[in-house]
């Protein structure tokens, strides 16, 4: 089990990666024991092969031009997963816009994210998921929220801790730096999840930062910080489930930088193959969480997976039926899109509001 004393053994000064399985899902210490239960793995095992089957389909549905833009979380699904398992009701998820099994497990639903990725206003109302802010598209921006959040919550009194994601690229933006040094000085409950999955859309690790990881930016501000295989479910596991219960306990922040690589594009609208090789991918796929997972579960005999193509199948029902919900939503009213920003609109937006109307009453004609 993930402990203080794990902590100083895999400190990033030491530039060490804290590993439990290999890439077939074999435990690397034969001694060693999942903190998960059998049933907690299958359902682990389940929830990620609902979420890259979401995001597949995702990708398919704005390839047909029914959606917009989209970003795959094809090969980073076991953060997400990890995370959705520890973290509790109360607690706060701060998402940047690439964590989809994480959003899945806090209460949104996939008609909301088809909504939001549609365009629609109505996309980032998440009716049933308690505490969670909407997507970040600035980067690095939110992780100033969720310090915050967490100083609201210790002038309150209040027992719960904010869950904030981040991309490697966002390390290199001042909003993240910010956020490292109040939370430390605050000792605000906040874990921070950097998915360093090796490129701030084609700017590869290495022309970003001289650090020889990135958890070490957490040692500057006296942050615990670790380094993490972010593709091993078990080791993303066991060290959410450790940072949470430091931040809970009231002993301040956690930064988990989790090593993992972006299999897709960075969005629908990239194409890697501008700015990475076929061998870099090939050496990754050898470590894709779906199939380590597999592997473990597979080498326990604790479920048959040979019945995979029939959960997705079921899984591509439900969530085509989400998906021609979200087609048939209706549009969000034209309030919405500036009504909420102030008490009171101010003259420049309700400048935009009416050049809008115009526009939309002239069918776009007007100039």
């Amino acid at each position: 089990m993930f402990n203080h004393e794990t902590l100083d053994k895999y400190s990033p000064l030491e530039n060490k990666i804290f590993q439990l399985i290999d890439d077939d899902g074999m435990p690397l210490d034969k001694k060693w024991k999942p903190a998960l239960s059998d049933k907690q793995i299958i359902q682990a095992y389940k929830d990620l092969l609902f979420e890259r089957t979401a995001d597949y389909m995702a990708v398919s549905y704005q390839r047909q031009g029914r959606m917009f833009t989209y970003p795959p979380n094809l090969g980073q699904e076991a953060i997400h997963i990890a995370t959705g398992m520890v973290i509790k009701e109360d607690d706060w998820l701060v998402p940047d816009f690439r964590e989809l099994g994480a959003w899945l497990a806090k209460g949104v639903s996939m008609r909301e994210i088809f909504l939001y990725f549609k365009g629609n206003e109505d996309g980032s109302r998440f009716v049933n998921a308690k505490r969670m802010l909407p997507v970040s598209v600035p980067i690095a921006s939110q992780l100033v929220h969720a310090v915050g959040i967490g100083y609201a919550m210790n002038y309150q009194k209040e027992k719960a801790v904010v869950f904030a994601f981040v991309g490697d690229g966002g390390t290199s933006e001042g909003d993240f730096h910010e956020a490292l040094n109040f939370a430390a000085v605050w000792n605000v409950p906040v874990v921070f999840i950097v998915q360093n999955n090796q490129f701030a859309i084609s700017v590869p690790i290495k022309t970003q930062t001289k650090s020889q990881n990135l958890a070490l930016k957490g040692v500057a501000y006296a942050i615990p910080s670790v380094l993490v295989d972010g593709n091993d479910v078990f080791a993303m596991h066991e060290v959410l489930a450790f940072a949470r219960d430091h931040a809970d306990s009231g002993k301040g922040p956690v930064l988990i930088e989790a090593r993992t690589y972006r299999i897709g594009a960075h969005t629908t609208s990239d194409d890697p193959t501008k700015y990475r090789t076929k061998e870099e991918e090939a050496a990754w796929a050898l470590k894709d969480p779906l199939k380590r997972l597999k592997g473990y579960i597979e080498a326990k005999k604790l479920f048959d997976t040979s019945g995979e193509e029939a959960l997705v199948a079921e899984y591509k029902k439900k969530i085509d039926k989400e998906f021609e919900a979200a087609e048939k939503h209706p549009e969000y009213p034209l309030d919405d899109v500036f009504k909420y920003m102030y008490q009171e609109m101010p003259s420049e937006l309700r400048r935009q509001k009416n050049a809008y109307e115009n526009y939309l009453q002239n069918k776009g004609g007007a100039k």
